[in-house]
């Protein structure tokens, strides 16, 4: 006969003791089983005790998650939430350094759980936590910045702790309210300028664990956004709908009300209200209100066009009049664009989604201004306002316009600025023009020739770029270099002298008396080797020199610039080239002589650079056109060539 279904068989830890197997009746009171528990190992107090899950993120059980516990699971019987957080919340005003790093870890572990935050967060944990990083730079240590990392990191773990399916509702559970109440802690000027002015602008470097955890900070700041922009307007709701009745009153000014005008009508307020809600930009003329039924970015667009237009009046006035006031077909529609930069804004910084374990980079800018979100969009609308004129975009264009917005966005969060004013200076550079330059750029860099026609331009270009390099390395043979004498002991050194001639077809060389600077003439150079008996070129530690014992002292810079001529019949001539440059100068010539690839790194760079300087200037006329991926279809033959004039 199977067991009763609220009978569950555990096993239950606790350290130093045998484990206790136990049939838990979930029927019973979970005070009662802990006691049973305490008794077997002769605990006293069992009200100090509670059972968490001894594997995973060992999560306490309560009342109300008991009903999870499997047959076969390993329980611990652990200090109670409430007295777990008393004794931390005592450790960490320990003044022993190591006694509060401790206790900051334990408590950044145990804040994972609902029932151990909701605890530590009713002590005052959250003022607790704003002391310790606000006293983090009092302290001499050099560990005091893990003193702050462990303080933003709890604050970090009390944002995640709820479980996962709880954190996809929308609906928060009374468990859930801490998190409100805790984000909203953070929110407040205080903490938030502490961890600007203790920590973001502190006198120590930010190291990469802190960089990690202000990442987090941000991303789960900026989740509080999450629940609005998932909100639907709903187009029946008056004080949803007054809010879009106030930003028409604050644009056209409230002494135009219609109501105001003697033997006004509801057909001719109608009319006017329509009127003005087509001059703000709202695609839904007659009600605006199912503009903001999409999700993202549901009401939080709304949010943040009232706060432009009470925070930034004069900003959000003339924004909206001068494109109300144009007829040339190129106005920039406010609503429908503060809508869609709401969306981007919520795609770039990743409203809504998890932080990555992987991740640092924090932007300092949103750590200085309590409505930063609100902020950015002030900023942001007014750069689309700016780049629409530049582009001189009408509606057609409205994607165009938001797709170079994005990209002057994402250019200059990278730099990130130190202040929003900053972030703003960066976008004012970051020019619709400035921006077709960049993305010339960038198309024209190596890494963008990737497309058909580009890559066969390259390839027909190539062979003529190394002819090039070719004729330089022959020409600069013929110029001829001086070569420092192998194995000469005195005190002067000794040079000795080698040309190409002309022709191509002989080397001179010979002694040289007397400085190795100036002209170097043909008569001079008494000794000569044709071409035709050159068999090959070595370099080295293949190079006869370079095997001699007296040669193995040698340093490795010298065995780098050596290299050796073998010609018939079993001849060589030796050399060490005076530096990397001439070295590959006489390989390349010497190789290309002897019909053979020029393989040296001067070769390469020099075949880089020449061959993106000749696609630059050839791909010049096509700036701003797209290259397609295939050349066009021949037309058809034509049936006649009637239409051929002949002259004469």
């Amino acid at each position: 006969m199977p067991p009763p279904s609220d009978i569950v068989k555990v096993a239950i830890e606790w350290p130093g003791a045998n484990a206790q197997l136990l049939e838990i009746d979930q029927k019973r009171p979970l005070a009662s089983i802990i006691k049973e528990v305490c008794d077997g190992w002769s605990l006293p107090n069992p009200e100090y005790y509670t059972l968490r899950y001894a594997d995973g993120p060992q999560l306490y059980i309560t009342e109300q998650t008991r009903s999870d516990i499997k047959n076969g699971t390993i329980l611990q019987l652990a200090i109670s939430p409430s007295r777990a957080a008393r004794q931390l919340m005592e450790r960490t005003q320990s003044s022993n350094m190591e006694t509060r790093l401790d206790a900051m870890k334990e408590l950044a572990k145990l804040s994972a759980d609902v029932t151990f935050a909701t605890e530590f967060i009713n002590m005052d944990g959250i003022v607790m936590l704003t002391r310790l990083v606000e006293s983090g730079t009092k302290l001499l240590s050099h560990s005091n910045q893990e003193i702050q990392t462990y303080a933003i990191a709890l604050i970090n773990a009390l944002f995640l702790k709820a479980p996962e399916d709880k954190r996809q509702d929308k609906h928060l559970s009374p468990l859930d309210l801490p998190v409100t109440d805790m984000a909203n802690a953070f929110a407040q000027k205080h903490l938030r300028s502490i961890i600007l002015n203790h920590v973001i602008r502190g006198n120590r470097p930010i190291k990469t664990e802190m960089a990690h955890q202000l990442y987090v900070l941000q991303v789960l700041t900026f989740n509080l956004l999450e629940e609005r922009m998932m909100t639907k307007m709903d187009p029946n709701d008056q004080a949803q709908r007054d809010i879009i009745f106030e930003l028409r009153r604050i644009a056209f000014d409230a002494e135009s009300d219609s109501s105001n005008v003697p033997g006004s009508g509801t057909e001719k307020r109608k009319a006017m209200y329509t009127k003005d809600y087509k001059m703000l930009g709202f695609t839904n003329h007659i009600n605006p209100a199912l503009d903001f039924t999409q999700t993202p970015p549901g009401m939080l667009a709304l949010d943040n066009m009232l706060y432009l237009a009470k925070v930034h009046q004069d900003t959000y006035i003339r924004i909206v009049l001068e494109n109300s006031s144009r007829e040339d077909k190129h106005e920039c529609p406010f609503g429908r664009s503060a809508i869609e930069l709401t969306k981007m804004l919520c795609e770039i910084l990743q409203v809504g989604e998890l932080p990555n374990e992987g991740r640092n980079d924090y932007h300092p800018m949103f750590f200085t201004h309590d409505r930063a979100f609100e902020e950015l969009f002030g900023i942001c609308i007014q750069l689309l306002n700016k780049t629409w004129k530049e582009m001189r975009a009408t509606a057609e264009d409205f994607n165009k316009v938001m797709q170079v917005v994005r990209e002057q966005i994402t250019r200059a969060l990278p730099s990130k600025p130190n202040s929003l004013d900053q972030f703003k200076s960066k976008l004012r550079s970051l020019s619709y023009s400035e921006i077709l330059r960049l993305r010339q750029s960038e198309r024209m860099s190596q890494d963008d020739f990737q497309s058909p026609p580009i890559v066969e331009l390259r390839e027909k270009i190539q062979p003529e770029i190394l002819e090039l390099i070719k004729q330089q390395r022959l020409n600069r043979l013929c110029e001829g270099s001086s070569f420092r004498k192998i194995g000469n002991r005195r005190r002067q050194e000794r040079f000795w002298y080698c040309r190409l001639a002309l022709n191509h077809k002989v080397l001179h060389y010979g002694d040289l008396d007397d400085n190795p600077q100036g002209e170097v003439t043909f008569e001079s150079l008494q000794e000569k080797i044709p071409v035709a008996d050159i068999k090959a070129i070595v370099t080295g530690k293949d190079c006869p020199h370079m095997k001699e014992k007296s040669a193995l002292k040698q340093n490795k810079e010298v065995l780098e610039l050596a290299f050796s001529i073998l010609y018939d019949p079993d001849e060589t001539l030796n050399f060490i080239a005076p530096n990397k440059y001439e070295y590959c100068i006489w390989i390349d010539g010497l190789s290309a002589l002897l019909g053979k690839d020029m393989s040296s790194e001067l070769t390469k760079s020099d075949l880089d650079t020449l061959l993106s300087m000749e696609m630059k200037l050839r791909l010049l006329d096509l700036e701003n056109i797209q290259i397609p991926e295939a050349p066009p279809p021949v037309p058809k033959e034509p049936s006649s060539y009637d239409f051929v004039y002949h002259y004469g």
